[in-house]
């Protein structure tokens, strides 16, 4: 079977390479402080990602923020790239990028300014929004943007945030699951935590100096997509990410 010769230049988007690579050394570089300076970033289990295979990963979060906790993951996969484990202090990463790392963002989100327009040139593969203050706003699936993710998968590494919400503990949605049944990726868990204390809601604008964001890498969940049941793969996930009930009443049992 012909086997389509991959673009030396450009994404599976149309984005090009060095663009993308310019933008992330100089945005790299302007956020380093956040993450390394007068903030810091813990990490943990970076060790679980750094032999998986470059492309056929999913990547699944909490979401704390619109943008800060996203471009915490670039610095950190761009360090893993690089060779490094469980820090991002040597930012001569940021000369050598991965480039085949995307990530699933808000359309209404990201069509604000010309700075989020930015970012999706980076890897963002815009999806429309099913919820909106507590109410569903779209009863449909898309499969346009299933298949986006899955183009996104067969090229390289792909980010996305189950609950679509910066809010903490709240539904998982079901589209994941979708993703997971037609594309088969390894899925691999991340847990952050800080970034809502140290950061507004997009992300921009810094709450307080000598803050510590964590993120924890998991090992990679076991699913089996012929004998589990939609319900079965969602409660791993959210699970996983430490969002589903059991970890809301023990949260609130620790406070």
């Amino acid at each position: 079977m012909y086997k389509k010769k991959k673009n030396l230049f450009r994404d599976v988007f149309g984005n090009f390479y060095f663009i993308k690579r310019f933008l992330i050394f100089i945005l790299g570089l302007l956020s380093y402080n956040r993450y390394n300076g007068f903030n810091k970033l813990l990490l943990k289990g970076t060790e679980y990602i750094k032999n998986l295979p470059d492309k056929k990963v999913l990547f699944i979060s909490n979401h704390q923020t619109y943008f800060a906790d996203v471009f915490a993951m670039f610095h950190v996969f761009c360090s893993i790239k690089n060779g490094f484990i469980n820090t991002i202090h040597n930012p001569i990463y940021l000369l050598n990028p991965k480039v085949n790392l995307y990530y699933v963002a808000d359309e209404e989100t990201m069509n604000k300014n010309f700075l989020s327009k930015l970012f999706i040139y980076l890897g963002g593969i815009t999806v429309k929004r099913i919820w909106k203050k507590n109410k569903k706003i779209n009863y449909s699936l898309n499969m346009s943007e299933i298949s986006r993710m899955g183009k996104a998968l067969d090229d390289g590494w792909l980010i996305t945030f189950p609950q679509g919400t910066t809010k903490a503990f709240a539904p998982g949605r079901r589209g994941i699951v979708h993703v997971i049944r037609k594309y088969n990726p390894i899925v691999v868990p991340i847990v952050i935590e800080g970034f809502y204390d140290t950061y507004d809601k997009k992300g921009f604008n810094i709450k307080k100096k000598g803050g510590l964001q964590k993120m924890t890498f998991k090992e990679p969940i076991k699913i089996d997509l012929k004998k589990e049941t939609t319900n079965n793969i969602m409660e791993k996930i959210m699970d996983s990410i430490e969002q589903s009930k059991k970890f809301k009443i023990k949260n609130v049992k620790s406070f």
